[in-house]
């Protein structure tokens, strides 16, 4: 996908709205709508928008992970189930 043929001016949005929307709907790349030739806001079909979201969570996750890794906060396996077991039998 070449981002600029995705870059368009807001009358074009205007003028053009249900063909855009049905186009996102059907798969299309999002677009880049413009103001005053300043890039302004994107638009995205909600499925796609959603999965760059859960994306994006997960990253959080992992760079959260590998923080904890570096900062030493880590333990055994095996110890981390127990926990996890024991505090299951206590919650039963």
């Amino acid at each position: 996908m070449k981002i600029t043929d995705r870059v368009k001016p807001i009358s074009y949005l205007k003028a053009h709205a249900p063909e855009i929307i049905r186009g996102l709907s059907e798969g299309a790349d999002p677009v880049v709508i413009t103001l005053h030739g300043e890039a302004k806001a994107v638009l995205q079909d909600v499925a796609q928008y959603e999965e760059t979201q859960e994306t994006l969570a997960l990253l959080k996750v992992l760079a959260l992970t590998n923080q904890q890794v570096e900062q030493g906060k880590v333990r055994p396996v095996s110890e981390a189930f127990q926990r996890i077991r024991e505090r299951i039998k206590n919650e039963a």
